[in-house]
């Protein structure tokens, strides 16, 4: 078949341990087995509020995060500059930026993230950061 459509409601959710301690488990669902991608990867993820994953750099991988549900916060750069999305809009990151994703809010969000090439297992991981300025 030429194409695949993935519906939220068939993704198996997959619970991710809390990237750093005291913070509620992450659950991601992967669209990339879902949609038989080849080319690269994709993944739906929903994060409790006040949750973040681990901050990272990925050399190979161009991202784009979107979000469907809430704000989502990201760190981007070193030193680290904060940048909010709201439905509608998207962050495109780029091989080799410092970047961690957060959610701020009080509610669960829920986004979409999507890289290519598919290479994975090859980020490097950075120290942790509490606050960031808002980019300019």
């Amino acid at each position: 078949m030429p194409y695949d459509v993935v519906h939220g409601s068939s993704l198996e959710w997959e619970e991710r341990a809390p990237a750093h301690e005291g913070q509620a488990p992450r659950h991601q669902g992967s669209v990339t087995d879902a949609a038989n991608l080849t080319q690269s990867r994709a993944r739906m993820w929903r994060y409790p509020a006040h949750t973040r994953g681990r901050r990272h750099l990925d050399p190979d991988q161009e991202e784009v995060f979107v979000p469907l549900r809430g704000t989502l916060t990201m760190l981007l750069e070193d030193p680290p500059r904060r940048v909010d999305v709201e439905p509608g809009g998207l962050v495109a990151v780029h091989p080799g930026t410092p970047m961690q994703v957060r959610n701020e809010t009080d509610e669960e969000i829920l986004f979409f993230a999507f890289g290519a090439p598919p290479i994975h297992g090859t980020a490097e991981f950075l120290d942790d950061v509490v606050d960031a300025p808002p980019a300019a």
